[in-house]
C-alpha cells in the first residue's frame, strides 16, 4: 500500500503542476503588462490590469504616511507625466496562490527619466476574474537607501530610455546615449553611420514629434569579465515588423555608454525564399 501511494503522489503532482506554473506566468504577465503600460503611457493596457475597486497604498518610511489611491485615479496620474518617463522592474517573484486569490510579493527598483528614483517591495493582491487575474490592490514600500542597480539592470533601463528618446525625438538623451566614436549600423547596406554623422542624417526625423518608435520585447545582457565593457542583443517590436538589435557598451566615469549599435530585420526562414526574390528584383 505504501508503495502504491508513493507512485500515486508523483502522478498527482504532475497533473497539478502545470496548472499551477500556468497560474504563476498569468500572474507575472499582469505585473508585468501594468509596467508596460506606465512605460508607454498606454491607459487602456494599465486600466486593464485592475478590478474597477482597485487601490493602492503607499508607504513613505520617511515620514511613516500611507498614501491611498484609487486604480483609475493612478492610470490618470501616470498619464498627465507627459514628459516623464517611469520604468519599473521586478528583482525578485514571491507568488502564493490559493484558488481563486493570489498574493505577490515582488522587490522592484524604479527609473525616471533613466535615472534610479527608489527601491523598495510592491505587495500586490489579485483575484482571478472571468477575463482573467486583475488586481485589487498594490501596497508598495519605498526607499532611496540602499538601492544598488547591478550593471545589467543599469543598462537593461538605460537601453529602454534610449530607445524611448528616439520615441519621443529627445535628440539630446538619444545621442548622450552614445559615445562620439559610437557606431549605428541600420537595416540597409549602406547604413553605416557614426554617432556625428547619424545625428546629422536624423535631423528631419528629430523634428518631429516621433523620430521612430521601436519597442523592446526581450534583451539578453552580458557584462565582460572587466566589467567596464558589455555586449547585448534584444528583440524589438517597429514598423518594419520584428527587429533584432545588437550592440555593445562601455563604462566610462561610471557610466554606460553605447559604442556600437546594429540594428537587423528579423525575416521568418518560411518566408526567407520570397525574401531573397524580393532582394534581387530590387
Amino acid at each position: 500500500m505504501k508503495c502504491k501511494l508513493f507512485l500515486l503522489i508523483p502522478l498527482l503532482w504532475s497533473s497539478f503542476a502545470p496548472e499551477i506554473w500556468s497560474q504563476e506566468d498569468e500572474i507575472k504577465q499582469v505585473v508585468i503588462d501594468l509596467f508596460e503600460g506606465m512605460r508607454n503611457k498606454d491607459s487602456t493596457l494599465m486600466a486593464s490590469c485592475f478590478v474597477p475597486e482597485a487601490r493602492l497604498l503607499g508607504y513613505n518610511s520617511d515620514n511613516d504616511q500611507i498614501r491611498i489611491t484609487h486604480g483609475d485615479d493612478f492610470v490618470k496620474r501616470v498619464m498627465s507625466m507627459k514628459d516623464v518617463y517611469l520604468d519599473e522592474q521586478i528583482t525578485s517573484w514571491d507568488i502564493k496562490i490559493d484558488q481563486g486569490l493570489a498574493s505577490v510579493w515582488a522587490g522592484y527598483f524604479i527609473s525616471v527619466n533613466g535615472e534610479l528614483s527608489h527601491c523598495g517591495v510592491d505587495a500586490f493582491q489579485m483575484s482571478k476574474m472571468n477575463d482573467g487575474w486583475k488586481i485589487t490592490q498594490i501596497v508598495d514600500t519605498r526607499t532611496k537607501e540602499g538601492c544598488i542597480l547591478s550593471d545589467e539592470q543599469d543598462i537593461d533601463q538605460k537601453l529602454n530610455y534610449w530607445h524611448k528618446a528616439a520615441a519621443t525625438a529627445d535628440e539630446d538623451v538619444f545621442f548622450g546615449a552614445m559615445t562620439e566614436e559610437g557606431i549605428y549600423i541600420g537595416t540597409d547596406a549602406s547604413e553605416r553611420w557614426m554617432r556625428d554623422e547619424l545625428k546629422e542624417w536624423s535631423k528631419k526625423y528629430f523634428e518631429r514629434e516621433s523620430a521612430w518608435a521601436f519597442t523592446p520585447t526581450s534583451r539578453n545582457i552580458k557584462i565582460l569579465p572587466s566589467g567596464n565593457a558589455a555586449y547585448f542583443d534584444e528583440l524589438l517590436d517597429t514598423w518594419m515588423g520584428p527587429c533584432r538589435g545588437s550592440g555593445v557598451l562601455e563604462k566610462i566615469d561610471h557610466q554606460w555608454k553605447i559604442v556600437h549599435y546594429h540594428l537587423a530585420m528579423a525575416v521568418p526562414n518560411d518566408v526567407i525564399d520570397a525574401y531573397l526574390k524580393l532582394i534581387k528584383k530590387e
